[in-house]
């Protein structure tokens, strides 16, 4: 597949992105729970990103989506618990909307950062490392 992509562009961008801040732009990515993970874990793993960097920015990155979904599924199981009263009812609902506005604005702040890091990152060539695979000629 390496040789498939190394001429590929775009690639070669991401790739000089993710050499350049891969931390920052597996945490970007991370944050969006649109993006999918599964071909993120396989496209990152044919950049040249750290391991270190990866786990740790998919560990922080994930964890916005994550208290989300829980607190959705918190919501769905109280449905089906006692009577509750209206205003913990209200608490719920203000929680909701908390939790979808911080993950809707954190979305649009990674998509945003992302696409600039990829830019300047595309028209700023990176040292060769000797500690990173080099998909390039």
């Amino acid at each position: 597949m390496a040789k498939k992509i190394e001429g590929n562009a775009a690639f070669a961008a991401i790739d000089r992105a993710v050499a350049a801040e891969g931390w920052k732009i597996v945490g970007l990515t991370r944050l969006s729970p649109a993006f999918p993970f599964s071909l993120f874990n396989y496209a990152f793993g044919l950049t040249r990103v750290c391991l270190r960097d990866y786990v740790l920015a998919s560990w922080i990155g994930m964890m916005p989506g994550t208290v989300m979904y829980v607190y959705l599924g918190s919501i769905a199981r109280a449905a089906g618990e006692r009577q509750r009263t209206p205003g913990e009812w209200a608490l719920y609902g203000v929680g909701l909307v908390a939790t979808i506005a911080v993950t809707v604005v954190v979305t649009r702040i990674a998509r945003f950062s992302l696409r600039e890091n990829l830019r300047f990152t595309a028209e700023t060539p990176v040292p060769h490392d000797p500690g990173t695979r080099d998909l390039g000629p």
